[in-house]
């Protein structure tokens, strides 16, 4: 089973915690040891320029500049 969690900050370390569907599933326990598999989220930017026109990079080059 899968699932997102969020880190948090306890002293000097990172702690995550295990979605109680997980714990059931799994039937953990305290001080049991587990397994993880940790993998970095990526952010999806897909749309964050939603509304700009094409890129023009002779005009682009021209703005600030007087003449």
């Amino acid at each position: 089973m899968k699932a997102l969690t969020r880190t948090r900050s306890v002293g000097g370390s990172l702690v995550v915690t295990i979605p109680k569907e997980i714990v059931k599933e799994e039937s953990l326990h305290e001080d049991e040891i587990v397994k993880l598999e940790v993998k970095k989220v990526k952010k999806d930017y897909f749309g964050i320029t939603k509304g700009f026109g094409p890129y023009d990079k002779k005009k682009d080059r021209m703005m600030g500049h007087e003449f």
